[in-house]
């Protein structure tokens, strides 16, 4: 499994202590946001919710964790886009929950508000809780199948809904769409892990 780690300029401090709580997962480790406070161009929420959507989309990553100060931002940030099913993660039993009920492929961290003393602890646990079991296995048991009904159905409307990631991105604010792809982590990320050939070939052309 790819997991992407995409941190934003609040809470960039934070991107050491999410991939020390994803060590010993087994999962392949994707560090394309923001590593430090010291990092150009500084990504806010903006940024990383298009970052993680094109990760998405290009199949380079299963996962992406992001997340910003609260996870409120970012989680409104990611869903704007096709193909994320994103949740908001505090605690252990938010992370098991989503992974059991809605599948998705995105989580969103507050990664200030409520860090404090046993906060890389509790991302710890949480990464223990999101990836213990089979993703959509469904809970309780007897509500399985209408979740798993209503997960084809998100998926659907996810699609009927947006418009191509290449249509949005041309119709984007250009000062956004510069930053992003001058995000060396981002763009080391799609050259490297990129599985849908045809968009990553659009943002070879266009973009990069």
């Amino acid at each position: 499994m790819r997991v992407a780690v995409v941190n934003e300029v609040s809470a960039a401090v934070k991107n050491p202590d999410i991939l020390k709580a994803l060590e010993g997962f087994g999962c392949d480790l994707i560090n394309a946001g923001m590593q430090s406070s010291d990092d150009q161009p500084e990504l806010t929420y903006i940024h990383t919710g298009l970052i993680s959507a094109l990760l998405l989309n290009l199949d380079a990553a299963d996962i992406v964790v992001g997340g910003c100060g609260t996870g409120q931002g970012f989680l409104n940030s990611v869903m704007q886009y096709p193909g994320v099913f994103c949740g908001l993660i505090a605690d252990p039993l938010d992370a098991w929950l989503f992974s059991q009920i809605n599948g998705g492929n995105c989580i969103s961290l507050p990664l200030n508000k409520g860090y404090g003393w046993a906060g890389d602890i509790n991302l710890k646990y949480i990464f223990e809780k999101l990836l213990a079991d089979e993703m959509g296995a469904g809970y309780p048991e007897h509500r399985k199948e209408s979740q798993q009904e209503s997960r084809i159905k998100l998926k659907q409307i996810s699609v009927i809904s947006h418009r191509p990631l290449e249509d949005i991105l041309a119709a984007f604010d250009k000062t956004i769409v510069d930053a992003v792809f001058s995000a060396e982590s981002f763009v080391a990320a799609v050259q490297k892990y990129s599985k849908n050939k045809a968009l990553k070939d659009v943002l070879l052309d266009k973009y990069l």
